[in-house]
């Protein structure tokens, strides 16, 4: 038996999930979280097969999530759920040591392949991200610039561009303000942007804002 942990920080969502998975034999949610440090305490406390972790919970993003988790229990198999396309988080969560990137509207039938797969201790990525990634690799000069951003840039950046403090950012990341200061210096430079009202207008054009 698969055991799952959601976290999610939609009650709806998160039973749903339970929903889904009590037709199948081998698959069953034993955990459910609103949050990361309350995922944290239940991977704790009990083993879990795979996680099912939404990239974006509040204060605490699933990406700072799951670095927590990797710290803890660095085999315990992680999939990455978001609204988020692809193209635009993939990469950057299979980056993060996650085992698998999903977008929400993912059919069920593709949800319990990636389950079942990394379940197994395999990294599962849709036949879509697969076609994009070839792409890439063959030279696709049309790439949008915050495709070089590291998973924590990328972090930063949507922080700033929600217009969160960068004291508060520090906070939230546990880094000093200095640290994130130097994480918008670079990202500004390689966006090839002057402010953050630039940075805020760069994000809604290439729709990484929910």
């Amino acid at each position: 038996m698969i055991e799952l942990l959601v976290v999610d920080d939609h009650t709806i969502f998160r039973r749903g999930i339970a929903r889904l998975m009590e037709d199948e034999d081998d698959i069953r949610v034993t955990g459910e979280a609103s949050d990361g440090p309350t995922a944290l305490a239940l991977i704790r406390s009990h083993r879990y097969d795979v996680v099912l972790l939404d990239i974006n919970m509040g204060a605490r993003s699933g990406l700072d999530t799951l670095s927590a988790i990797r710290a803890e229990q660095p085999r315990l198999p992680v999939i990455m759920l978001s609204m988020y396309v692809e193209s635009q988080y993939a990469r950057r969560a299979l980056k993060a040591s996650a085992n698998a990137y999903l977008s929400k509207d993912v059919s069920h039938e593709e949800l319990l392949r990636a389950i079942r797969h990394v379940a197994r201790g395999n990294v599962y990525v849709t036949a879509s991200y697969a076609a994009e990634t070839f792409a890439a690799q063959g030279g696709d000069r049309d790439a949008p610039a915050h495709e070089q951003l590291s998973p924590r840039e990328m972090q930063v950046m949507l922080k700033i561009a929600r217009g969160v403090p960068l004291t508060e950012i520090g906070v939230q990341m546990c880094v000093s303000v200095k640290t994130i200061a130097t994480h918008r210096s670079r990202i500004l430079e390689k966006l090839a942007l002057g402010s953050n009202a630039e940075l805020v207008q760069y994000a809604v054009r290439h729709g990484l804002l929910d």
